[in-house]
């Protein structure tokens, strides 16, 4: 079936001229036919408008365009609900922003088209990113393709969920605490974080502005260098985005593991780790260890302050970028009798309980009297974390650790414990707070009931070649990768 095929396999059959750029856009929509009423992941979808794009591509094949310079040619790709696609609704799963739709491309969209994608649906999220299974969405939770009953993390949820259902060929998120990496590990397919800086963020809706990064969901490692090549780069539009040359991922894969060091960091092998996760995490360090690479203990001694430091600093921009959602110049508005009561009501029917409570978190630790306290005090612990990473990479090449330390857990389980729900992103976290790249992809299953195990490698800043060749060598030797959800 068509809808099976790889990102990579789908574009050697496009090139080869055995399948068309709108048979493939149809077998997406038929199969989101069959299935996406289960899994929940798309809100909304331009059907013409997808299928519009696709025969423009099947146009110029016709006359002679190769997949040389835009090697996605074709390839349906969907994106998570933030970003800005222009005449297409933007709503980040949240009442707030109503009818609104984008002016404009942003620059990922841009660069994704000029590569020569096929964009197509807005995919559900938690809302505004916040969350870490889908369930804060205000149209209602994506679902897990390998059960049903159970989440399939977030705040990308919903792109790892289309993903791992084969509803299209790769999806792109954005991670700002494991919102790209958490998800994938929970859905069995692979996330991957660029390093803060490497892709663009113009054009995406902010969450927290010193740790989003965007970054692509896939089937396999390759689909993901493809991905990350089409929509790295510096851009002028973005002051954050580094000028910095973008490699060749996908040249650079294949190879073994010899000479390579990975870091395993004992901090992150807590007590708390499901035994089942533990086992699969153990075989996948042996499994790098046959591969050729050394392993070497490493120590990250703040680790334990990441979720503390995470939530104080996230919550803090979170409550300045979403200040702007007023209802004045967009989005829904509920009126009241004066200024005060309009931006009540608006916000407080416009926002979900988990955004209005990250905004009062956020709020209360920039406030007069708590600054220093908290935010001050979370930056310099962010930086002690940063340089836990800075040490350890001078040892060794990469970090090793489990994503998660659960595999999916039920919908509804942790929705009345925001703690505990905050605590699925512990592995996750200090990558984004050092602002370094990590990757997340299968390594196993649990055993009854059968669900996705994720492993986790965190690379050196703009790094990602090296961790893209080692999670390469590592998915080459394992089937992980080759086992679908039966839906």
């Amino acid at each position: 079936m068509l809808h099976e095929l790889t990102l990579t396999g789908l574009t050697a059959k496009l090139a080869a001229k055995e399948v068309s750029s709108r048979e493939a856009m149809q077998a997406c929509l038929e199969r989101i036919d069959a299935v996406d009423g289960q899994v929940n992941a798309f809100m909304s979808i331009d059907r013409d408008d997808a299928l519009g794009q696709a025969d423009a591509v099947d146009a110029a094949l016709a006359k002679g365009a190769t997949h040389a310079g835009q090697p996605l040619l074709g390839v349906p790709v969907s994106l998570k609900d933030l970003f800005c696609v222009k005449g297409q609704p933007v709503n980040c799963s949240s009442k707030i922003l109503g009818d609104f739709r984008s002016p404009y491309d942003g620059t990922v969209v841009r660069k994704l088209r000029d590569a020569g994608a096929v964009l197509f649906g807005r995919i559900n999220m938690d809302e505004f990113a916040m969350g870490s299974s889908t369930e804060n969405s205000a149209f209602g939770r994506s679902n897990n393709p390998w059960d049903l009953e159970r989440v399939p993390g977030g705040s990308s949820g919903g792109c790892a969920a289309a993903v791992a259902a084969q509803e299209c060929f790769g999806s792109i998120g954005t991670d700002t605490g494991g919102s790209i990496r958490q998800p994938a590990a929970l859905c069995g397919c692979v996330g991957l974080k660029p390093t803060y800086g490497r892709v663009s963020r113009y054009g995406v809706v902010a969450f927290a502005s010193s740790l989003d990064q965007v970054g692509p969901l896939t089937r396999d490692v390759r689909d993901s260098a493809t991905l990350l090549g089409a929509m790295a780069g510096h851009d002028p539009h973005d002051s954050t985005s580094v000028p910095t040359e973008v490699p060749d991922y996908v040249s650079e894969l294949g190879g073994d593991l010899k000479g390579i060091k990975l870091g395993l960091p004992g901090e992150f092998l807590i007590d708390g780790i499901d035994p089942e996760v533990r086992a699969a995490f153990d075989a996948a360090v042996k499994q790098c260890e046959e591969l050729g690479a050394e392993i070497q203990e490493v120590s990250m001694p703040h680790t334990e302050y990441g979720v503390a430091t995470y939530y104080i600093v996230a919550t803090a921009e979170a409550s300045a970028n979403l200040a702007r959602f007023d209802g004045i110049r967009y989005g829904d508005r509920v009126d009241g009798d004066d200024p005060f009561s309009l931006y009540c009501n608006t916000r407080g029917q416009g926002f979900g309980e988990e955004v209005k409570r990250r905004i009062i978190l956020g709020t209360y630790v920039l406030s007069s009297g708590y600054y220093d306290a908290y935010y001050l005090r979370a930056q310099k612990v962010r930086t002690l974390i940063k340089r836990d990473f800075e040490q350890a990479f001078e040892t060794v090449d990469a970090l090793i650790t489990p994503t998660v330390p659960a595999a999916a857990f039920k919908a509804g389980e942790k929705m009345d414990d925001p703690l505990q729900m905050y605590l699925s992103d512990i592995f996750t976290i200090s990558c984004n707070l050092a602002g370094t790249c990590g990757i997340s992809l299968p390594c196993g299953f649990t055993s009854d009931p059968k669900l996705p195990i994720g492993l986790q490698l965190i690379g050196k800043p703009f790094g990602e070649s090296q961790l893209l060749k080692i999670a390469d060598a590592y998915e080459q030797a394992t089937p992980w990768h080759t086992e679908r959800a039966a839906l």
